[in-house]
């Protein structure tokens, strides 16, 4: 043996235990160990009250570690090995992102995921990859925190407050308008913008002897073939007398949202939105912003029927239905401008109730209604509906005939003189003088200078010429030559 060996010490033995694990150094590092270990428990333990999900997925992004358990009503067993994909919703809904398969640490990254029942879960996950020794990824390690209630809450108090500024959008242009057509328009404009759709309107439902037909309408207007298919659609969802906002689909794919809007006078109206065919489906915002914009419209529709009521009844003889005085003189103007811009002529006949008031004094005041009501039906039976016809109080009565002359009148007159005594007789029978018509004509011809006044006058005193001359009769002024 050489000296350069003498002095080296045999090699260990092949059964020779490693220097750490043998048993006089075990001690030393079992503390190190039970360290570790409680503080794994520990780490699971927090995690477990902490978290509604925590994972580890592999590489190939499929789970490696799933707790707690269940988990979003998951067993761990059913997602170990499965990859992350089948327990995401749909990536649109992510933003394309998968979080399980993440490069990068992210935070509060809300992501919807499946329940076993089909229902959504949405997670603010909390997650970073897994790397090896050498840096290399072979995993993500993450944990979520469920916040479907949040975010659903969230997510309402947010629409809420869309629905309310367009609410309060829409109520800001309509205050700059006074006409009830230019308030509608902005509303429904206004409406339209706010839904995404590309038209509104207003529509009237079919009466005795109408049809539906559109009110008011804005946005893309709609042609002949297309409004015919949007009102069929809209009448048969306001027949079927639902409350709530209701959509269909019309005959050539357009998207309807109608709206029933009754009125406290008893009429009813639809309000309509639509969209092109293939556009989005009506979701739950649009159909409560269109609900609460229904509330405005039927405001401004009773608004407008009160006033027409008013005006109407401000230009309108209660007891027969025709002009009063007031609304007479007002349109007769607008009248004879109209024919001296045509070079026509025009008539205007005073009628007076002759032995009227022994109905009211011997019968009662019911049965002299009746008669005013009577005689002022024939008046409208005589006349075309764009003649003037009005009750300028008491038991006096006035006509304006457009393009008639003196010899019209007279015609018009002769036959009031032969049946308003057989008719308005049969009203009031047993009078001691029969009820008969005095009628004043008076006529101005095409191309004349006369004023309002004039023929107005001529006219009065024809008529009080024929009460002076027995009654019962006519009388026509000739114009006198100027």
């Amino acid at each position: 043996m050489s000296s350069a060996n003498a002095g080296e010490a045999p090699p260990p033995a092949a059964s020779q235990a490693p220097a750490a694990a043998r048993p006089a150094d075990a001690g030393l590092f079992a503390p190190l160990r039970n360290a570790l270990l409680d503080s794994r428990q520990r780490w699971r333990d927090l995690v477990n009250m902490a978290a509604d999900f925590a994972f580890e997925t592999d590489a190939q992004g499929r789970f490696s570690f799933v707790m707690p358990d269940p988990a979003l009503g998951w067993s761990a067993v059913s997602l170990l090995g499965q990859p992350s994909e089948r327990l995401l919703a749909e990536l649109s809904e992510s933003g394309g992102f998968n979080p399980f398969r993440t490069t990068r640490p992210v935070r509060r990254h809300r992501t919807w995921l499946k329940r076993p029942d089909g229902t959504l879960a949405c997670l603010a996950l909390a997650a970073g990859p897994l790397l090896d020794a050498k840096g290399r990824q072979i995993g993500v390690r993450g944990l979520g925190i469920d916040v479907t209630e949040q975010d659903s809450a969230e997510a309402q108090m947010a629409a809420t407050l869309r629905r309310s500024e367009a609410l309060d959008h829409i109520l800001t242009v309509m205050r700059h308008e006074v006409a009830t057509p230019n308030v509608l328009r902005v509303a429904l404009d206004a409406l339209a913008n706010a839904l995404g759709a590309d038209g509104a309107a207003v529509i009237r439902t079919a009466e005795a002897g109408v049809a539906p037909s559109i009110a008011h309408q804005a946005g893309t207007h709609l042609d002949d073939l297309a409004i015919e298919q949007v009102l069929a659609t809209t009448t048969a969802l306001l027949q079927a007398g639902a409350d709530s906002p209701q959509h269909a689909t019309t005959a050539d794919g357009r998207s309807v949202l109608v709206c029933a809007c009754h009125t406290r006078f008893g009429g009813t109206a639809g309000l309509v939105l639509w969209r092109r065919a293939g556009a989005r489906v009506w979701d739950l915002d649009d159909r409560l912003l269109a609900g609460a914009t229904t509330l405005v419209v039927r405001g401004v529709l009773e608004q407008d029927t009160l006033q027409r009521e008013m005006g109407l009844q401000a230009r309108t003889d209660p007891l027969t239905g025709l002009f009063n005085r007031r609304a007479f003189l007002e349109e007769l103007p607008r009248h004879l401008d109209r024919l001296d811009r045509e070079d026509e002529c025009g008539t205007l006949m005073y009628v007076d109730l002759d032995n009227f008031k022994p109905v009211n004094d011997q019968l009662g005041h019911d049965v002299g209604d009746q008669v005013l009501a009577a005689a002022g039906q024939m008046l409208r039976n005589l006349v075309r509906p764009t003649d003037l016809v009005a009750r300028l109080g008491g038991d006096e009565f006035a006509l304006w005939m457009n393009g008639a002359d003196h010899m019209t009148a007279a015609e018009r007159a002769e036959h009031l003189r032969v049946h308003a005594p057989r008719t308005l007789g049969e009203i009031a029978p047993g009078l001691e003088l029969p009820l008969s018509m005095s009628i004043g004509i008076a006529s101005r011809p095409a191309g004349t200078a006369e004023s309002i006044e004039s023929v107005m006058r001529r006219a009065d005193m024809a008529m009080y010429a024929v009460k002076r001359g027995g009654r019962g009769h006519w009388r026509v002024s000739h114009q006198a030559a100027s």
